[in-house]
């Protein structure tokens, strides 16, 4: 590595004195100081120091290219840090980073828990509903708070949902001469925080979280009825395949269930509907399971509605498909995405089996039938067969 003109330095509560030399001697090199005031003040950097706009804009850091410059970001800039937006921007050659302990390794440290096996949250900005992927029975959590008046609504919001007899630990300062940590219950929580650098641990306690297979009930689900059915959509993910990373396309989305356990999965969905109070379900439904940063809502009739979007690596077509919306859906995907389409419809079923014919795949019937009462006895009750058709491109 060449000279770097940008050091990203990772500064803890213990302030200068647990900065490595490499940091140290950075600093006293910088012409410019960047980090927020609580940063500059641990540093002691005087007159070179800037505290970041609000909101956050790493480009100022750019305006000093080429002279000696620090920016200063709490712990391991690279987690819930300014690292990454900072080195995005940059070549290679341009920076160079001393990262410190992270809250998530020192609340680790003093709880004693593995820490490659507790899930690391940054809540500054987020909603609680971030969690509910998380939470397990006997799940490790950390989470980054906003402020001290965040950890008494956390609580509340645990104990509303089943969660209040977990264990939660309050953590603050942590690294310095005010490290203070307290353990409690959620749901008697009634403790007022003094310091508003404080970090939570949650040990998972009442609850049962979501399941982790695909086809999760109806019932977690607000819906008008416009919903692809439990059994239905476990063969439909089966066959779309989510992968970490992935972009969906859920057209005609309906409640937008495939796009929640696309989501789940790892992946991004862009659920189109062209309802308004179906995209308002889909809307609270994302938001319900913590994955409203995942799932974009796009309202509007499809193939009009997908021209502006990026390209897919999977597509689900619940319904309405016809030969416009395949044409306009199959130039679009690239080599190796998967489209999948069902139909209740004689007309749609017929489309499905031409197209079978034309671009191969599997076509599958799914007649599924559930028990009902009939007079003093039961029968099945059958539901609409689904063709399913799915193929790679």
């Amino acid at each position: 590595m060449a000279d770097p003109w940008l050091t990203i330095i990772g500064i803890g509560e213990d302030g200068l004195a647990g900065l490595s030399e490499a940091s140290r001697k950075a600093l006293a090199k910088a012409e410019t100081v960047f980090g927020g005031e609580r940063h500059l003040a641990l540093a002691d950097v005087g007159s070179r120091g800037h505290a970041w706009p609000v909101p956050f804009d790493a480009d100022i850091v750019l305006g000093c290219r080429g002279r000696p410059t620090a920016v200063l970001a709490s712990g391991d800039p690279f987690w819930c840090g300014a690292g990454a937006s900072l080195a995005e921007k940059l070549d290679a050659d341009e920076w160079i980073a001393h990262p410190a302990p992270s809250t998530f390794s020192l609340a680790a440290a003093r709880l004693g828990w593995r820490l490659e096996a507790t899930a690391c949250l940054g809540l500054h900005a987020a909603p609680f509903e971030r969690l509910v992927p998380h939470l397990a029975r006997d799940a490790r959590i950390i989470c980054l708070v906003r402020d001290a008046a965040a950890v008494d609504k956390l609580a509340k919001w645990l104990t509303q949902r089943g969660w209040g007899p977990s264990l939660l630990w309050t953590l603050e300062a942590l690294g310095g001469p005010r490290e203070y940590i307290d353990q409690h219950r959620a749901d008697l929580f009634a403790e007022d925080i003094a310091e508003n650098l404080v970090a939570v641990a949650v040990l998972a306690r009442g609850g049962q979280g979501i399941p982790r297979s695909s086809g999760l009930s109806d019932d977690l689900f607000v819906h008008d009825g416009q919903i692809t059915k439990r059994p239905v959509r476990a063969l439909a993910l089966s066959a779309l395949a989510p992968r970490p990373g992935e972009r969906l396309w859920d057209v005609g989305a309906g409640s937008g269930s495939i796009s929640v356990e696309w989501a789940l999965c790892g992946g991004t969905a862009i659920a189109v509907e062209r309802r308004e109070d179906r995209a308002a379900n889909i809307r609270g439904n994302a938001a319900a399971f913590g994955l409203a940063h995942r799932i974009t809502i796009v309202e509007g009739k499809a193939p009009e509605a997908l021209a502006a979007l990026d390209a897919p690596d999977a597509v689900f077509i619940g319904g309405g498909l016809d030969s416009a919306m395949f044409d306009a859906i199959w130039s679009r995907l690239s080599p190796g995405a998967r489209l999948v389409a069902h139909s209740v419809t004689l007309e749609t079923e017929a489309l499905l089996g031409e197209l079978h014919q034309r671009h191969g795949g599997e076509l599958m019937r799914v007649e599924i039938a559930h028990a009902a009462p009939l007079g003093r006895y039961r029968s099945w009750e059958a539901a609409r067969p689904v063709v399913q058709w799915s193929v790679v491109r």
